[in-house]
């Protein structure tokens, strides 16, 4: 991986630069902000708010929800007996599997949710610099084109940083 980013000790900084590299014309998605601790007043931290993690897990629920009572109905209706008088699917006993696999099915979609939105299986090695375990907040950009290296270099170092840096 190829980058250049910039090095700040303060958040204002790295927020001027961050607007910095907007103006520029660099997209949001490009745009990597790493801090070894949150600052949540700041605009650049709530550019990775994974706001989609709850939803997903409510939808995995319902699938098992779902899935639960289909699969005892389902069991039930394979293999009928005579229940005397009593419905084939009683709803009370089943609810214990219909919880159980909601359950499930929503801890399987956070994990899931968990590695996609953290990009763990990842293919190629990851933007760092050890400086960020010494409170230095990293803002750069990943894999810019080739043309664009000195513009962004300007842009890092115009706004305050400590030091600009490039991953060859």
């Amino acid at each position: 991986m190829k980058a250049v980013y910039g090095l700040y000790s303060d958040p204002d900084a790295a927020q001027r630069v961050v607007g910095g590299l907007r103006t520029a014309g660099v997209k949001d998605r490009a745009i990597t902000i790493i801090s070894s601790q949150p600052y949540e007043e700041y605009e650049f931290s709530q550019k990775d708010r994974a706001a989609w993690m709850p939803r997903a897990a409510a939808l995995g629920g319902v699938v098992g929800l779902f899935a639960g009572y289909w699969l005892t109905s389902g069991t039930q209706k394979a293999w009928p007996i005579e229940t005397g008088g009593m419905p084939i699917v009683p709803m009370w006993p089943n609810l214990i599997i219909m919880f159980e696999l909601t359950m499930l099915a929503a801890v399987i979609t956070t994990a899931i949710s968990f590695l996609v939105s953290t990009r763990i299986p990842r293919a190629e090695r990851a933007m760092y610099d050890p400086e960020i375990a010494d409170d230095q907040i990293l803002v750069g950009v990943a894999n810019p084109p080739e043309a664009s290296h000195a513009m962004l270099r300007q842009v890092l170092s115009a706004n305050g940083a400590g030091r600009v840096k490039t991953i060859p």
